[in-house]
């Protein structure tokens, strides 16, 4: 069993499906609206739009567990993304990254310790975690590692075809 057998929601309701990806590197976000890293959205769409053509996927997870910074329903996320930063990578349901209540997708994330030796809880929103092909979680990096900082975009090109 790996990382993408874990069943999480759309963001459009239903099943996300994450075993479609196996295969692929999957960079997994959890992302909010109303916080100060909101602009790193727009390196993740570059991101998406630069190597999914390679295989990789962006997969943003919204989280409202860090001063309600992700309050709004499904459908203003879903709209705020698409207005303001033109997201096209798929978005799942809003879940719990931390505590009782954290969702099995990232229970199966947070031992995967960052450059930094941290492992556990998320610190913050946009908080990534790169999943190899195998399913295997690759790499973790923190809240201010910009989706184009180069030890991001060096683990994610290690990952593609």
């Amino acid at each position: 069993m790996t990382v993408l057998d874990t069943e999480i929601g759309a963001l459009s309701g239903g099943p996300a499906d994450l075993k479609q990806y196996a295969g692929q590197p999957v960079l997994v976000v959890n992302v909010a609206s109303k916080c100060g890293l909101t602009p790193q959205y727009a390196g993740l769409q570059k991101l998406y739009d630069t190597y999914a053509d390679r295989g990789l996927v962006v997969l943003g997870v919204p989280c409202n567990q860090f001063h309600g910074q992700e309050p709004g329903s499904a459908e203003e996320i879903a709209e705020f993304c698409s207005v303001n930063y033109g997201v096209t990578f798929p978005l799942t349901e809003k879940v719990d990254v931390n505590g009782a209540d954290r969702h099995p997708f990232y229970a199966s994330l947070v031992d995967t310790p960052d450059a930094d030796g941290h492992t556990g809880d998320v610190r913050w929103n946009f908080e990534k975690f790169l999943v190899a092909p195998d399913g295997t979680v690759a790499a973790r990096f923190g809240p201010q590692v910009a989706p184009e900082a180069p030890e991001l975009v060096a683990e994610i090109e290690r990952h593609l075809p």
